[in-house]
């Protein structure tokens, strides 16, 4: 096989997976889940739940495995064969759970699909955006031309999940919903889908990889966290993820359950509105009065609002130790971390002086919204952020909503901040950057992500550099000086890097990913019994 070099990878020395047979047993996997699927198409939205249901039913050219590595997928092979060109040679025999064959056309296909697709959040259109042109050379070997160089392509297309042209060329999201269209080439079928509650999925027997260790699995969105935990202890269930934090110390101390955790690749963050005028809804002055400007476009006002923010004292008393507090959006020790930018330490006096500074003495008020059915510890972030922000004199309004009402205000810009999150599944910067920073040009998938309307063009003259630089050290710096810049604007205020967290019986075992999926076949039994 032929690729470039993996620089998406943590950097670490690491060996490469080995899948150990398992004996394949008539057995079902319950997991309890936090986060709620919004559908089964697989290009609706990306989000990482809905993305972790496409890996069990779909497949990429490519896929990554637990630390983040390239490896083959449909795609056998993968090489450049010119310098905007790229060669994907696929797997043979694969078959979608029809019995449709995989051939070219289908990734052709697929890439048509994607821009037609509109959802709530942010696209897949930004992964396939350097793809100017798509050649089927042969059934099995399909070609793409790049606008340029792009090296990262291969990173982006293992995001991506195949679909069957017969299949799936007239089918609408709610056909996948319904299980109509929910076919695809993946370890796992379709079998049943109740929305906000669960999805159960049966072993693919015809699979062209290796085969699950469990022959059902059933996928239950348990929003609560209590109740995740409950279900645990009573048995309904036999793994959770987003483990509470107030429950660690109990699970790790009792026999009957394992805790495995990790440290992700999510980072979260507050977006902050500063390209609106004086009507920016949710911002008001002291007395309630309206502004003839917006806060928020001024820096010393965005500096200030980061340094009001005591980091390390949310990451100690609301996570409880389950994050790393950081002022980037990259996690030590991954590709793309800027060493040089260290996590901000509260200053409330300095801060009050740069609101000062910006001419508001005074204060003013302003709403933060978040989510709080969705990622750990959300609502109570929130808050405590709020509280942060009011001690500062910027009386602050904090709404907590589920995250299907949320996420929808937040993308018609009703709120002038927000807590949200990016999961840099692809192992480094440069899919966030370009999603949540880069200036919104929807045609060419960029700033897919970008709620805000930022634009900064010095920023995105140095993402187009560093997207068609080959050399990956070039890259690399390219990247850390596109982060510099980025965070010292405060376009969004990073906050911390959240642990992923499992908890199971004890008699299972979990390999975790640095994307936070739960992979039903990384769930395996310690003792070969059910």
């Amino acid at each position: 096989m032929a690729s470039s070099r993996p620089a998406w990878a943590i950097r670490t020395a690491l060996l490469a997976t080995v899948l150990t047979p398992f004996p394949l047993v008539a057995q079902t996997l319950t997991m309890g889940l936090g986060s709620p699927v919004s559908s089964l198409d697989p290009h609706y939205h990306q989000l990482r739940s809905n993305n972790e249901v496409a890996t069990m039913l779909f497949d990429g050219l490519l896929i990554s495995d637990k630390q983040g590595r390239l490896q083959p997928g449909l795609a056998e092979s993968w090489r450049a064969v010119g310098e905007d060109i790229w060669e994907f040679r696929l797997r043979p025999g694969v078959r979608f759970h029809n019995g449709s064959a995989f051939e070219a056309d289908d990734v052709a296909f697929t890439l048509e699909r994607i821009p037609k697709i509109t959802g709530p959040g942010a696209s897949f259109s930004t992964l396939i955006r350097p793809v100017r042109n798509v050649e089927v050379v042969d059934p099995l070997t399909i070609r793409m031309r790049t606008d340029g160089p792009f090296p990262l392509l291969p990173t982006y297309l293992s995001q991506v999940a195949m679909l069957d042209r017969q299949t799936h060329e007239n089918a609408t999201t709610e056909d996948f919903n319904s299980g109509k269209a929910a076919i695809g080439t993946g370890a796992f079928r379709f079998t049943s889908y109740q929305p906000g509650d669960r999805i159960v999925f049966e072993r693919n027997p015809e699979y062209w990889g290796p085969q699950q260790p469990w022959a059902r699995v059933n996928y239950r969105m348990i929003t609560n966290a209590g109740a995740r935990s409950a279900a645990l202890v009573a048995g309904d269930v036999d793994f959770i993820d987003q483990l509470p934090t107030a429950d660690i110390a109990r699970f790790r101390q009792d026999h009957r359950f394992r805790v495995v955790d990790s440290t992700s690749l999510r980072v979260m963050y507050v977006t902050l509105d500063s390209t609106r005028g004086a009507d920016i809804p949710g911002v008001s002055g002291p007395d309630g009065e309206a502004l003839d400007r917006n806060p928020l476009a001024d820096l010393r006002v965005r500096r200030a609002l980061s340094m009001a923010i005591d980091r390390n004292g949310l990451v100690e008393r609301v996570m409880e130790g389950s994050a790393l507090a950081t002022g980037q959006i990259m996690p030590p020790g991954a590709v793309t971390y800027v060493p040089d930018i260290p996590t901000p330490m509260m200053d409330m006096e300095g801060a009050r002086r740069l609101l000062t500074e910006a001419g508001f003495p005074r204060g003013f008020r302003i709403t933060l919204a978040g989510s709080n059915d969705r990622y750990m510890n959300d609502a109570r972030m929130v808050q405590a952020i709020g509280q942060m922000w009011t001690r500062m004199g910027v009386r602050t309004t904090v709404e907590a909503a589920p995250y299907a009402s949320f996420i929808g205000r937040a993308t018609r810009r009703e709120v002038p901040t927000a807590l949200l999150t990016w999961a840099n599944s692809t192992g480094e910067a440069s899919v966030a950057l370009n999603s949540v920073l880069r200036t919104v040009d929807r045609d060419r998938g960029r700033g897919v992500a970008n709620r805000t309307r930022y634009t900064n063009p010095q920023l995105d003259a140095l993402l187009a550099q560093a997207e068609r630089e080959m050399a990956d050290d070039r890259r690399e710096a390219l990247l850390q000086e596109a982060t510099r810049l980025a965070m010292a604007d405060v376009p969004l205020i990073p906050l911390y890097i959240q642990k992923s967290q499992w908890a199971m019986r004890a008699n299972l075992t979990y390999e975790p990913r640095v994307d936070e999926r739960n992979a039903p076949g990384m769930v395996r039994p310690t003792d070969g019994r059910p």
